[in-house]
Order: structure tokens, then sequence, then C-alpha cells
């Protein structure tokens, strides 16, 4: 049996859990585009994921605690098919990171903001395009099946198998790892930053789950 609350965290039916935290500043833009659009992959691969023990959670270093989604930011996810309903904004405290097993943040500024709070947070906190980067140098033949071994077992592969190879694949700019803030700006510029986000995370959640999104 799969316990749910409100925000859709989960118990596997294993009774161990991988957590994945998005991290922006006001949690009403970047992250929860970046959590539904995670949810959404992660449903397209694997079916329920929280069956499988993967949450995926959001929150901001600002947080808006309980606003709405901007509707610019839902109407990217609808133009995925992903679900926007019943998000509230919420503000990045201890427990989410002490929590998170992958903490993937906006900007090289969040992950900062994220590993100063402590909690041991350094190995498993990445801006977004900084671990799509170096997962795509991981291969996946090192990683365990996540058919015989599961899929928290190969996050959790994943997460170690990319901490140690950060100081070796740099980002080649100061760009390269941003995801800016479309707060304030039109619908285009927001559709641009979901193409982009959608961009970055298919091969992490590949790699994650062993399967490739469907065609």
């Amino acid at each position: 049996m799969t316990a749910l609350d409100g925000r859709g965290t989960a118990e596997g039916i294993s009774g161990h859990t991988f957590r994945i935290l998005h991290v922006s500043t006001g949690n009403v833009c970047r992250s929860p585009i970046t959590e539904r659009l995670t949810r959404h992959a992660l449903s397209d691969r694997l079916g329920d994921p929280l069956t499988r023990g993967l949450v995926v959670e959001s929150a901001g270093t600002w947080g808006h605690e309980g606003a709405p989604m901007e509707a610019n930011a839902a109407a990217v996810l609808a133009d995925f098919g992903a679900d926007a309903a019943g998000f509230t904004g919420r503000e990045l405290l201890d427990e989410h990171v002490i929590r998170a097993d992958l903490v993937l943040t906006a900007t090289r500024d969040h992950r900062a903001q994220v590993i100063s709070m402590g909690h041991s947070a350094g190995l498993r906190t990445f801006t977004l395009k900084e671990f799509t980067r170096l997962v795509r140098a991981i291969d996946p033949a090192t990683l365990p099946d996540p058919l015989q071994d599961g899929v928290v077992e190969r996050a959790r592969a994943l997460v170690r198998a990319a901490a140690a190879l950060r100081g070796w694949l740099l980002a080649p700019s100061v760009e390269a790892d941003e995801v800016y803030d479309p707060y304030g700006a039109p619908i285009t510029f927001f559709r641009s930053i979901g193409d982009e986000i959608n961009t970055a995370l298919d091969p992490v959640v590949t790699a994650l789950t062993g399967t490739s999104a469907r065609t």
C-alpha cells in the first residue's frame, strides 16, 4: 500500500524512497515547472513513480508559502501535457534538505544556498544543468539494473557517480549551469525556459530509470 500526502509524497512499496527536491527562488515558476515535468517524465517511463519509491518535490529559497503556481508556468506545463493541479508554493526548510537524496537547483546561487544550510548536502546538490552534464558522462552499464536492484538503488548510485565526476567536468561557461528566472516575463519567455528545463531533464530521467522517453 502506498501512502500519499497532499504534496504527493510516498513510502515506496519496498519501504524506502529516493526524494528529488527542485529548488528555485519563489517556488512559483522554475521549480514548479521542473517538479511537475519530472513527475510527468517519470510517469511516462514507470507508470506511477510513487510505487517505485521516487518522490519529487520543490521549494524556494524565498518561497511564496501557500501561493499558487504562476499562470504562465501552468500554461507551460499544459504544453507538455503535465499536470499543474494542486500545487502550492513553499519556503525551503532544513527538513526538506535533510530528507532529499538529490537536490537540483535552478542556479549556482541556489545551489550555494542549499549547501550553506549544512546537512551534508554538498555531495547531493547540483544545478539541474550541471547534473545533466555529469549524467551524460556516466556509462549506464555501471549503474544498478532498475529491474533487478530497483530504481531507488540506481538513483542513489547515479548521484554518487555524478558527485565523483564534478571536479572533472566543469561548465564551459558561467551561464551554462543557469536556468534564468521568467517571473514577470511574457509567456514566450516562459515557454523557452520550459523547453530548456525539459531538455535538461530528459537525460536525467532516462539515467534514473534506465528507460528512454516514449516516441
